[in-house]
């Protein structure tokens, strides 16, 4: 019996689905892309966005948001880090552009900074899909692995993410 559970637990995993699809663009522009469907519709996942407390309820819990270009889109993290970025632009609640600052282990990377382009859309009844797209790679080494680096980060980010519409807001310690 235990071995049939075994078998049939070791089954599921390997065929259960991540809930982000990161892909990696080389052309015709180096790119991350990275797609995630949430249970929740369209406004809501705006609002997880473009709110203080929306960011604060999955990406960390001390976040800043100030709505218009121009403005902050900020995550403090313990010891002085901060990531995120500056909104360049926004379609209320279709898409929201950042002028993104790499970690601070990455100082090329982060003075140069990346667009990113999070993008939401209805799925089905009551779900959206959002899509983050990062674009504005240069060549170096520095740069790819800033690339690797963020294409597994990111990816965890948009998981917690779902995480946060299939479980609720995040609770922080």
């Amino acid at each position: 019996m235990k071995s049939a559970l075994l078998a049939l637990t070791l089954a599921t995993a390997a065929f259960a689905q991540p809930p982000v699809k990161v892909t990696k663009v080389t052309t015709p522009e180096k790119a991350l892309k990275f797609e995630v469907i949430v249970p929740a519709k369209p406004a809501e996942v705006w609002a997880a966005f473009t709110t203080t407390a929306g960011l604060n309820s999955w990406l960390w819990r001390d976040c800043t948001v100030e709505l218009r270009e121009g403005g902050e889109w900020t995550v403090h993290y313990p010891g002085g880090a901060t990531g995120g970025g500056t909104i360049v632009s926004f379609d209320t609640g279709r898409r929201l552009t950042l002028h993104a600052m790499a970690p601070e282990k990455f100082p090329e990377v982060r003075r140069t900074g990346t667009t990113a382009v999070f993008e939401i859309a209805p799925e089905g009844d009551g779900a959206s899909k959002v899509t983050l797209t990062q674009t504005g790679w240069k060549e170096g080494k520095e740069w790819d692995d800033a690339y690797e680096y963020l294409a597994q980060g990111n990816a965890q980010l948009m998981g917690q993410l779902h995480r946060r519409f299939t479980q609720g807001p995040l609770k922080w310690q």
